[in-house]
């Protein structure tokens, strides 16, 4: 009989045993779905559907999913309080409740992660001839000013070779008008990505302009009365983040990154990529003059770091069409129609840290620093002295003009082009400058800009280097 009891015992308690294993192994599998790799509000469309249906009217009926791409903004550090009256202020500020993320903004980070994932070519039957292995890589910065994109793709759609190229635009603001000028490009192999921390994707919260952040002006003490979230980092110059200004840095690094460790179809690509932006415009012969600068550098100049196809001074052809100087990179020269090897970004890359932390929200002159502060030497630049890229844009980010004229700043530069028709497309180039070997060095900024003091703009910018 004892024993009949200590049995039924012994069975009882194994039953508790398994029942209270197998709660807990489902509750860490709960935890774990809960925190994965895909953004809460994306995975809550998903459940709802909304994605799924909405999209299709958004996207010419792209069917999006979540996916294992770039997924959400590192959660703010906390705000130190200096004595109890600020916890509690900061306590009745973290009372008013975030603002909900909209249907749309959710759409749109749904397609912004599935395309970035699928990372479809356009074109790529078409050219897979003429494209070889290791040939010129373009990558367009784009954000908002559809009417100079439209000029850039025309110079582009001139540009002799063009064919040849891989297309990359990099967004940070989803249009169905530029959407549709980058489809219409018939010439080349095309690549879209999509920042995937943009303001549009993030317009109530960090990145974006959370409204619990603190006014740009505000003194740091009058912040920390208020328990604004980043009442502890304000700029060089006592100012608290703006996100538009905050934006292009960003957007700058993560595409860096992203076009030379993310593309698949670049892997191991050892051409060269070109950086430039949707107020730019190209000469017809500036493929034919990046190939012969690369030659060049490999006979004369095997320590150049970038080729640079041109300054901001609309320098007359003549006598100029076939040369090129080598000097020290400026920020304020030389950050126009830059091209780089893998070996020049590899570099940059090891230099993350110092890049995002540097107090000035304009990524040239951030460059300018690592090029005397981290870099094992500082940048030489081989630059063109009859420009190949022109800069388009008399509107944007440092430009107040109350009515912008792209079509104006275009007959310009084709008058520049035309008028100089017989220089173009040089059969060899010259160095007609060089820094002397002993010569200067690098240059140091004169002074920070600022708009970069925010912990949190460091921590995402040095978080696209670990992003899968």
């Amino acid at each position: 009989m004892r024993f009949r009891i200590y049995k039924r015992k012994v069975v009882i308690l194994t039953l508790v045993v398994v029942i209270c294993g197998l709660a807990f192994w489902s509750s860490g599998r709960q935890k774990k779905n809960d925190g994965g790799s895909f953004p809460k509000e994306v995975e809550t469309a998903k459940r709802s559907g909304s994605i799924s249906s909405s999209s299709s009217s958004i996207n010419n009926h792209i069917q999006v999913q979540a996916t294992p791409a770039v997924s959400r903004a590192p959660v703010p550090p906390p705000v130190v309080q200096a004595n109890d009256t600020h916890q509690e202020k900061a306590k009745d500020k973290a009372k008013i409740p975030k603002p909900e993320v909209d249907n749309t903004t959710l759409v749109y980070r749904g397609i912004v992660f599935q395309l970035n994932f699928d990372q479809t070519v356009r074109n790529e039957e078409k050219f897979k001839t003429a494209r070889q292995k290791d040939d010129l890589v373009v990558v367009v910065q784009v954000h908002n000013r559809p009417d100079y994109l439209k000029l850039l793709v025309d110079s582009l759609r001139k540009a002799r070779g063009v064919e040849s190229i891989l297309l990359i635009f990099s967004h940070d603001y989803w249009s169905p008008e530029i959407n549709k000028v980058v489809a219409s490009i018939d010439f080349c192999q095309v690549l879209q990505i999509f920042f995937p921390f943009s303001i549009q994707l993030y317009p109530q919260e960090f990145p974006g302009n959370d409204p619990r952040d603190c006014p740009r002006d505000i003194p740091k003490k009058d912040a920390l009365k208020l328990g604004c979230l980043n009442a502890e980092y304000p700029d060089s110059f006592g100012h608290y983040r703006e996100a538009k200004f905050s934006q292009t840095k960003h957007h700058w690094w993560w595409k860096l990154h992203f076009v030379w460790d993310r593309v698949r179809v670049l892997k191991d690509h050892k051409g060269l990529v070109l950086l430039i932006e949707e107020d730019h415009y190209m000469s017809p012969d500036f493929i034919h003059l990046l190939k012969l600068m690369t030659a060049l550098k490999r006979e004369q100049c095997t320590d150049c770091d970038i080729l640079s196809l041109g300054s901001y001074s609309h320098i007359g052809y003549s006598s100029k069409a076939n040369k090129v100087e080598v000097k020290a990179w400026k920020s304020t020269e030389h950050n126009m129609g830059m091209a780089l090897s893998r070996d020049t970004y590899q570099k940059l890359i090891k230099c993350t840290d110092t890049f995002c932390t540097y107090d000035d929200y304009n990524w040239d002159w951030s460059l300018q620093h690592l090029t005397v502060s981290c870099l094992p030497s500082y940048w030489k630049v081989m630059v063109s002295e009859a420009p190949r890229v022109f800069h388009a844009g008399d509107c944007g980010m440092h430009h107040k003009k109350a009515a912008c004229m792209p079509i104006s700043q275009k007959t310009k530069i084709e008058n520049i082009l035309q008028s100089s028709g017989n220089q173009l497309f040089p059969k060899n180039l010259l160095i007609a400058k060089r820094l002397p070997a002993n010569g200067a060095g690098g240059v140091a900024p004169h002074v920070k800009n600022g708009g970069w003091g925010d912990i949190r703009d460091h921590e995402l910018c040095k978080s696209y280097v670990r992003l899968q």
